[in-house]
């Protein structure tokens, strides 16, 4: 049976990495009987034609450095919105429980006495790898995922359990590590991760100006920043990474200047 949104609930549904057809049925299907949507700063035109005609569209986005709302003021409007009987998607994207801030919103529900659901979305490190057409995981090799932000405040030091994040069986998914790039890479190699570890650098996972580049450890801070554009970024660390052996590349592996290699847009 179809999902319907009824008045006063709210869904936290996510828009996926930004192809509109990477959205669930699901997703689809509360986009359309959505009354009111507050949507992220990541979430694409082509998703948000999908709500139906007289749905009210709100941009509640956060990026770096221009927050257009803080957390508490999304709360009020989604929980504001509800009690007033309106049937409420809160559009976030990728996935809404990973790095998503979900939490925070559907404490603010219960406590108001609004209910609350949430539609899972495909995450940025899926749709990353399968651009890239790598493995996250490999049998025997890669036994282990770590999802982590690189996110950090201004004038603060990225305080990440760095032992931990240098398992060899383990490929780690970087979201928000662009700024961070050089950070990681030198608190990486100090901890004992091989500076010849493979990295792939993803910028806008999925979209049309998508932008995929091969390198290693010791050289992620050379190539992160000059590299990549004003979108977002995930960076992918570890042996299932290495690119595919010369002879079984498709023709969109190019190879830089620098030695870098890069999946030029298909």
């Amino acid at each position: 049976m179809a999902e319907q949104i009824m008045p006063g609930e709210v869904w936290l549904v996510g828009a996926g990495p930004g192809d509109p057809e990477l959205l669930t049925r699901k997703a689809e299907r509360l986009l359309g009987a959505a009354s009111v949507i507050f949507y992220d700063a990541l979430v694409g035109p082509g998703i948000l034609d999908l709500a139906a005609p007289e749905a009210r569209l709100v941009y509640v986005g956060k990026r770096s450095g221009n927050h257009s709302q803080d957390q508490a003021s999304i709360d009020r409007l989604i929980v504001d919105a509800a009690v007033a009987g309106e049937r409420v998607v809160r559009l976030k994207g990728g996935d809404p429980a990973i790095f998503g801030r979900a939490m925070e919103e559907i404490v603010a529900c219960h406590a108001a006495g609004v209910p609350v659901r949430i539609c899972p979305g495909v995450t940025a490190a899926s749709a990353a790898a399968a651009s890239a057409g790598l493995s996250l995981t490999l049998r025997g090799m890669t036994r282990k995922l770590t999802f982590l932000t690189a996110h950090a405040r201004a004038g603060e030091e990225l305080a990440l359990d760095w032992p931990s994040l240098c398992d060899p069986e383990a490929t780690l998914a970087v979201y928000m590590g662009k700024a961070a790039a050089a950070s990681l890479a030198v608190n990486l190699m100090r901890a004992g991760l091989p500076e010849d570890t493979p990295v792939v650098i993803v910028e806008n996972a999925s979209l049309p100006t998508e932008w995929i580049l091969h390198t290693r450890l010791s050289l992620l801070p050379l190539a992160a920043l000059p590299a990549l554009q004003s979108g977002p970024a995930l960076l992918l660390i570890g042996q299932a990474m290495r690119p595919p052996p010369t002879g079984s590349r498709p023709d969109r592996y190019e190879h830089t200047a620098a030695g870098l290699l890069v999946t030029a847009p298909c």
